[in-house]
């Protein structure tokens, strides 16, 4: 959008004439162009998510089968999540350009210290009886792993994804900076042309993607993890 908004709009309504805030006509002329930011910020968020629990499950089975690579792996996705993003996406610049997979290798790279982390404690709080017991009906380590430790996992390592769904959510419109913010696009172009309805309509946007996000990776967790319900209930019972 042009800084020259305000002469083109100021016969469209009142509000957009005004500048004000809260602005209906805003979002009636503008839908489409919402619409557009709101579906490239859901898929670079997916996108992210998925290809991060990619990346650090494994990373997480490394850590666990061999406890000298947990503080290596550990430091360095902690590490990795304190670089600012304007240093990461400098950093990673000459390999993508200025492309959405240059937004999504970083959002993957923030997201790993959440996932690591929680992939780790979920696999460490299963009982020891569990697996032994398991052993003992001869389940090998991969069947022991699969059916038995990610089963009994899955409430950390969906609080995991929860949490690092919300963070990218955020922190998707960092990618503003190379024009594949999403929301971010129109949050940074409303902030440079003081365009308010547009800042607050996109900030909006990205808070109600980030509740909805997260009440349906809730609805997921507790069909996955009915046990956890019938825990609930009898704990309320007694």
């Amino acid at each position: 959008m042009s800084t020259g908004w305000a002469g083109t709009e100021r016969a469209a309504g009142s509000c957009l004439a005004a500048n004000d805030w809260i602005c209906g006509e805003y979002i009636r002329s503008r839908s489409q162009e919402l619409t557009d930011a709101t579906v490239q910020h859901v898929w670079i968020t997916v996108a992210s998510v998925l290809i991060g629990l990619a990346v650090a499950f494994p990373l997480a089975l490394l850590a666990r089968a061999r406890p000298r690579f947990a503080g290596p792996v550990l430091g360095l996705t902690t590490l990795l999540y304190t670089i600012p993003s304007l240093a990461m996406f400098s950093l990673l610049l000459p390999f993508f350009g200025l492309s959405a997979a240059l937004v999504v290798t970083g959002l993957v790279l923030y997201s790993l210290t959440i996932l690591v982390r929680n992939i780790m404690a979920g696999l460490e709080a299963v009982p020891a009886e569990a697996r032994e017991a398991a052993r003992g009906m001869g389940y090998g380590p991969a069947r022991l792993l699969w059916e038995v430790e990610l089963p009994l996992a899955l409430p950390a390592l969906m609080a995991g994804i929860r949490i690092a769904t919300v963070s990218t959510i955020a922190l998707t419109t960092v990618g503003a900076l190379v024009g594949k913010g999403g929301l971010g696009n129109l949050i940074d172009d409303g902030v440079q042309t003081t365009f308010k309805a547009q800042v607050l309509t996109a900030s909006v946007l990205c808070v109600l993607l980030a509740a909805v996000a997260d009440l349906l990776l809730l609805g997921v967790q507790r069909l996955l993890t009915p046990w956890t319900r019938v825990r609930t209930a009898e704990v309320k019972v007694r």
